[in-house]
């Protein structure tokens, strides 16, 4: 076999990658291969034949950017190519660590939008705030970049500098501002006490939130009155992780309900064991709670455990899941949609809180606070 012939069949093998575990199986499966995948062997093979500075292709950049040409032709924000460099990036994050600045990001209509920051991170220390668009990155504009390639240019070693333009929500004028990246160690759970109030901050869901938060719940004091649960600037993680979360306050019913490509519905219901499922509860929401701290907000809701206080949600109703491909790179890919126990969707919509309250940071905790002593001396009271 010619060298331009193993690789003009080198991408549709690449392609099968994702199912198949190896080079030989891919040659095995080929009569089923889609029939437009001739067309991209046709142009793989016309430019290792034809084009002029033949010494200089490079058959894994080819491969990768037909790839992520691919997911790009999806339109779809949540779904993206990471390289490989990129994927050992998502991976660190997994694990509880990475350097960066600390903020989650999206591609919405066209522009770099921040979801949230993580809380205590470089991010948001330098005033970086959910919704806030992201113009340039280093002098470079984000609008002709995919999601993956933002997050690369705007991630590095801990001790560097980045320069980001930024475009506050509400405002006219863009600001640029000098971040120093750290590493980001992602704690997800973080608590105070109000008195006989606990009150607890969930920045994200990981694997070992379920862990964090059962350390806490433990610790409560056995005066407790009711807790405050604050999933603002929350921007959503690992779905199992969410249901344990919910767990922890409902006592059986669905918590999520998850819907395939192939239209088969799967109801995730609540894991027995909570440790706070009698509690008073109530649950603070914004513009950056996404994904999620959606289904677990609207899960709480769904069964009358909690009312919703704060703004309107982000409104991400979809799951995502990242597909290894074999030469280390991966595809963060828009698997399945959610929908709330009571079947609504929430993609492109978000939730309405129970009460619309334009209270920022403190403002809202302390109306929390007052809230659940006023909602706990009436059933005192009732009880009387």
């Amino acid at each position: 076999m010619t060298k331009t012939k193993w690789l003009a069949g080198l991408l549709i093998v690449i392609f099968l990658l994702a199912s198949f575990s190896g080079i030989t199986c891919a040659f095995v499966k080929k009569s089923s291969e889609p029939s437009e995948l001739k067309v991209i062997n046709e142009a793989w093979h016309t430019i290792f034949r034809d084009y002029v500075d033949k010494d200089k292709l490079d058959a894994k950049k080819l491969v990768q950017g037909a790839v992520r040409g691919m997911v790009e032709a999806l339109k779809d924000p949540y779904s993206s190519y990471l390289d490989p460099e990129l994927h050992q990036l998502e991976l660190k994050k997994l694990k509880g660590k990475y350097s960066g600045i600390g903020a989650h990001v999206t591609m919405k209509e066209g522009r770099l939008r921040v979801v949230a920051p993580i809380a205590g991170s470089p991010a948001e220390k330098a005033g970086i705030k959910a919704g806030d668009i992201i113009l340039e990155i280093n002098g470079e504009p984000s609008s002709g970049m995919t999601l993956t390639e933002a997050v690369l240019k705007i991630q590095g070693p801990a001790g560097t500098v980045v320069s980001l333009l930024i475009l506050h929500e509400g405002e006219d004028k863009p600001v640029r501002i000098e971040i120093t990246r750290a590493e980001i160690k992602v704690k997800s759970v973080f608590t105070e006490r109000y008195g006989d109030i606990t009150y607890i901050k969930l920045t994200h869901f990981s694997e070992s939130t379920p862990r964090e938060l059962s350390s806490v719940l433990q610790d409560m004091p056995k005066a407790t009155a009711g807790i405050i649960l604050d999933l603002r600037n929350n921007p959503g993680g690992s779905l199992p992780a969410v249901v344990e979360v919910a767990s922890q306050f409902l006592s059986q019913g669905v918590v999520v309900k998850v819907v395939d490509n192939k239209g088969q519905e799967t109801a995730l219901e609540v894991r027995k064991g909570g440790l706070a499922t009698d509690l008073p509860l109530v649950v603070l929401i914004n513009k950056g709670s996404a994904s999620g701290s959606e289904v677990l907000a609207d899960a709480l809701r769904d069964h009358g455990r909690a009312k919703l206080a704060g703004s309107k949600t982000f409104g991400k109703g979809s799951v995502n899941a990242i597909r290894r491909l074999s030469d280390g790179s991966a595809i963060y890919l828009t698997a399945a949609r959610w929908f709330t126990p009571s079947g609504k969707p929430i993609e492109g919509m978000g939730l309405t809180p129970d009460f619309p309250l334009e209270l920022e940071e403190k403002e809202l905790i302390d109306w929390a606070i007052n809230y659940l002593r006023a909602n706990v001396e009436s059933k005192v009271l009732a009880g009387v």
